[in-house]
């Protein structure tokens, strides 16, 4: 299966009809986990930016050792096509798809890629919030972003979506903002990992919470900013939690 969004196919000097054509892609490089038989690299058409993951054969072993640990293993780009239709259904902001293939009915031969577009002028959380230790930033402007984050999460937990590495690095939000809501638009990526459900279960619910409270221990948050968290992730008065 090989899917093209209208635009990118009009950009490609030439089509893709397999997946070894993106495969053949070049570009910079900005991951490539020893072992784990993926890559992710940058590369421009048109003057667009675009960001292409590769995945190839992760092998029986990876496969076994996820299963014997009650996890469904990821053997492809498939997962994170999935997850992104799925946050555009339920409105949470994230990446733009341009282009998905796969090939191969072994799951530990298949090859598969999946290519969004470059989301341009944007700052993760965890360098926007960096210095807020040191100089707290309108108290407004991070009652906001505390609330999005929140509201976010929600929406992926109430619609049977965890994320499994939810840090604010991965919260990547749009520059320049004004501090008002309605300029607040607020990216969530590295889906690739993402479980679908009907419901999530308690203890994913816990630890996407917990992975997200360690990646914001160091910028400064207060307790009534972990409680303002709580009251929007719940959407209800506190008293009532």
């Amino acid at each position: 299966m090989i899917w093209l969004s209208e635009m990118f196919s009009q950009r490609l000097p030439g089509p893709w009809c397999s997946v070894d054509d993106a495969m053949s892609v070049e570009g910079k490089i900005y991951r490539s986990p020893a072992g784990a038989n993926r890559r992710t690299l940058r590369f421009e058409l048109g003057g667009k930016g675009y960001f292409l993951k590769l995945h190839w054969g992760v092998g029986w072993r990876e496969i076994f050792k996820n299963l014997l640990s009650l996890r469904l293993p990821v053997t492809g780009a498939a997962n994170e096509w999935r997850a992104i239709q799925r946050l555009q259904e339920i409105g949470v902001e994230t990446m733009h798809l341009e282009a998905y293939g796969q090939e191969g009915w072994i799951p530990a031969r298949r090859k598969s890629f999946v290519v969004t577009r470059e989301l341009e002028n944007t700052n993760s959380l965890e360098d926007y919030c960096a210095g807020w230790a040191q100089q707290p930033p309108p108290f407004a402007q991070k009652k906001r972003l505390i609330k999005r984050v929140a509201q976010m999460t929600r929406q992926l937990h109430r619609n049977g979506v965890n994320h499994r590495d939810l840090y604010i690095c991965h919260f990547l939000l749009q520059q320049p903002w004004n501090g008002d809501d309605e300029d607040l638009h607020l990216y969530l990526i590295d889906l690739h990992r993402v479980q679908l459900r009907k419901a999530v279960p308690r203890r994913w619910l816990v630890k996407d919470i917990g992975s997200l409270y360690f990646s914001a221990m160091d910028i400064g948050l207060t307790q009534r900013d972990l409680l303002r968290f709580l009251r929007a992730y719940h959407d209800q008065p506190l008293r009532q939690l």
